[in-house]
């Protein structure tokens, strides 16, 4: 099967999966039955109570004074405080609100369940729910699809107009909308890229390796030439990474389309590469280049602030010859990417199927975040909350919750008048563009509605256009992947609320055998990964990824259906 993109078919399929849990959510909060006997009263109270606060709040409005709201955001640890963004200030003041902020930086998940079972939440809350949490905490959050209908969430509407998939998308089987989603147009096919520093190649004499063979062969170079010219072999790091390099392992045969969990399909069949041979030969490789000093000793327990200092180098001294990452103004500052370029996927031998030899692929996952905003079901001024929440998705105002202010406060983006913007750079010149929108935006998992057509309208930063043209050497692999590859739309399939319990439950276990095993074989090369193979896999099938696979397959083959 060809593969196919889930904005085609997931109207279909999440309409024919309505005896599940919900497309993007699931059955509770506002529909349940009442019983009769108590139905009409309780009826009638409502209306009286709806009638009141609705009449408070216009009376509000009409004197000036702004409704007070309460918001939560669950925030980058970059992002300032959310009172100084003068773009949120203006948002507030149009929609006659004043918003008491609530900003969490860190352990949201933690903190999450505790307040969210309490009961206890603020009236708004962004960045900060998950679609399993509308089933979870039934009757804790406000039901949006009534105001949708009624007119008064035009915005949203008008996104749904344009992409019916998207309300699909966030629409349990009950017509129940709790969660809205974000839509963005201008993002690439691919979440990072393997630079190799030029710079470093040109001072010892050598090529642009085209496979893993040879960049293992560079990496040695790196290691013991001296190619920042410090007069030091021994400050250099010739490979770094964050966490698991999936992106490497496409390279050794792994189709990673929108891959989850180590989760992808190949043939038809959920498979999932912790237990595939391609994983157990990329990782006689990582471990071979462990154990030969080419790969940073602290690659494992390194946060990510260590991580991306050490590759902004000493000033203009590089410290890091190949590392992965998302942009090279963002990975190696303002001092050392010009050193940097892009490699294409590399073979990992010589010998090797090129059509054999892929990159994380994750288009359709960057396009849409689910659950990005949600009210709460208590909240006192619900009209004024959800036209708030609405002026996030208006064109003007998006491009503004993803890139930062339009105003001469916040300097983050110009209107140039002809109906058309421009991302400007940032205005203290010692900070990266990819620091900088994290600082003054909310950012990508926020609510926003970037339309198709603002690929026309929108002048990106230099940052974005450095992120577009890095990747080109990567498209021959990616169109390749969009004709051949069977896509996994991870985000989209749904589950019963017992296949997901048991899906977390196994994944958990699972996680602790990989995780563990992974770190031994990459850090003591006196594990033989050959001859541990066979019970490694047999151990985690064991803990549960046999089941997982049954889940998964099965609910795949039910979206296929559906999607037919």
């Amino acid at each position: 099967m060809k593969r196919k993109k889930w904005l085609a078919f997931l109207l279909a399929g999440c309409m024919a999966t309505g005896i599940l849990s919900g497309c993007g959510g699931s059955s509770g909060g506002g529909n349940e039955a009442v019983d009769s006997r108590g139905a009409s009263a309780q009826d009638g109270q409502s209306e009286v109570k709806a009638e009141k606060e609705e009449k408070e709040e216009k009376e509000s409005v009409q004197s000036g004074e702004k409704v007070k709201l309460t918001a939560l955001i669950s925030k980058h640890s970059l992002t300032r405080d959310v009172n100084e963004m003068e773009w949120l200030n203006i948002l507030e003041e149009e929609n006659g609100v004043d918003i008491e902020w609530q900003q969490i930086t860190a352990d949201w998940d933690q903190k999450k369940s505790v307040m969210f079972a309490g009961g206890d939440i603020p009236d708004i809350l962004f960045k900060a729910t998950a679609t399993t949490d509308f089933a979870t905490y039934n009757g804790l959050f406000e039901n949006l699809a009534p105001y949708i209908e009624s007119g008064d969430m035009p915005n949203v509407a008008g996104m749904f107009e344009d992409h019916p998939e998207l309300r699909t998308l966030c629409t349990d089987e009950s017509g129940a909308i709790y969660g809205l989603p974000n839509y963005r147009s201008i993002w690439p096919r691919t979440n990072r890229v393997l630079y190799i520093n030029k710079t470093w190649l040109d001072a010892l004499g050598l090529q642009m390796p085209a496979t893993m063979d040879e960049l293992h062969d560079v990496l040695l170079a790196f290691k013991s030439g001296d190619p920042n010219g410090n007069g030091d072999t021994s400050d250099e790091i010739p490979l770094d990474f964050n966490g698991f390099p999936s992106f490497l392992l496409g390279c050794f045969g792994v189709p990673l389309m929108n891959e989850s969990e180590g989760y992808y399909v190949e043939d038809g069949t959920v498979k999932n590469f912790r237990v595939d041979e391609n994983y157990k030969e990329f990782m006689i490789w990582l471990q071979q280049l462990y154990g030969e000093g080419l790969i940073n000793e602290e690659v494992i327990t390194q946060d990510y602030s260590k991580f991306q200092s050490i590759a902004r180098g000493e000033g203009t001294t590089a410290k890091v010859g190949v590392t992965l990452g998302w942009e090279s103004g963002d990975r190696f500052g303002t001092e050392v990417a010009d050193q940097y370029v892009t490699l294409p996927a590399l073979k990992p031998h010589a010998d090797s199927d090129e059509n054999e030899v892929y990159w994380g692929y994750y288009y359709d996952n960057n396009s849409v975040v689910a659950a990005t905003v949600a009210l709460s079901a208590n909240c006192k001024n619900k009209e004024a909350a959800v036209r708030f929440i609405d002026g996030f998705y208006a064109e003007e105002v998006g491009i503004q919750v993803l890139f930062g202010g339009m105003n001469e406060v916040d300097n983050c983006i110009q209107d140039n008048g002809d109906g058309t913007y421009t991302v400007l750079p940032p205005a203290d010149s010692s900070i990266d563009p990819g620091t900088w929108k994290w600082t003054n935006s909310f950012a990508d998992y926020s609510p926003f509605y970037i339309a198709d057509d603002m690929k026309d309208k929108l002048i990106m930063g230099e940052d974005m256009v450095r992120v577009l043209a890095e990747r080109e050497p990567l498209d021959p692999t990616l169109d390749l992947m969009e004709e051949r590859c069977e896509t996994y739309p991870a985000k989209f399939i749904n589950y019963t609320t017992d296949e997901n319990a048991d899906l977390a439950m196994n994944q958990s276990n699972i996680n602790n055998i990989v995780d563990q095993t992974y770190a031994a074989w990459l850090t003591d090369s006196s594990r033989n990964i050959e001859q541990e193979w066979d019970a490694y896999v047999k151990s985690v099938y064991d803990i549960g990824l046999t089941q997982n696979l049954e889940i998964r397959q099965t609910a795949y083959e039910r979206y296929l259906e559906a999607t037919k």
